[in-house]
């Protein structure tokens, strides 16, 4: 198995541990520091995860390097292998993530936890269903 697949494989599967540990509200989320705090670091390592995804695939094709994590993701969608939809919401999640790991601000509970239980599965699994499609 190459890179790639066991980069796609390990995504896949933090999505899963992730989906075990989230609570279903956001009252509970907030006031279980543990699950919290645990959720949180499987965003960063799904985020980062893609991001290494996106270099990994750049490298592979002999892409543009990207300036940067986020930019990225605009050389994959530059380069047809993902959507732009799909290279927003990607940077939108690494900037998130650069929130919680850097803590620029005080970091808004609610946006984290809708980020994360609404968005974060649908996202990840549309990129690697985006990249799977170009790899065949």
């Amino acid at each position: 198995m190459n890179r790639i697949e066991d980069k796609i494989l390990g995504i896949e599967q933090y999505i899963i541990e992730l989906g075990g540990i989230l609570p279903d509200s956001l009252k509970k989320y907030e006031s279980n520091i543990e699950k919290k705090a645990a959720c949180e670091r499987y965003f960063e390592k799904i985020i980062e995860s893609a991001v290494d995804l996106a270099f990994l695939l750049i490298k592979s094709r002999n892409l543009t390097l990207p300036e940067d994590d986020i930019d990225a993701f605009s050389v994959l969608q530059k380069s047809k292998i993902i959507t732009e939809k799909t290279a927003n919401k990607l940077k939108d999640a690494k900037r998130i993530r650069n929130i919680i790991i850097h803590q620029y601000s005080r970091i808004d509970d609610a946006i984290v936890f809708k980020s994360i239980k609404e968005e974060l599965k649908k996202d990840i699994k549309d990129y690697i269903k985006e990249v799977n499609k170009w790899l065949k």
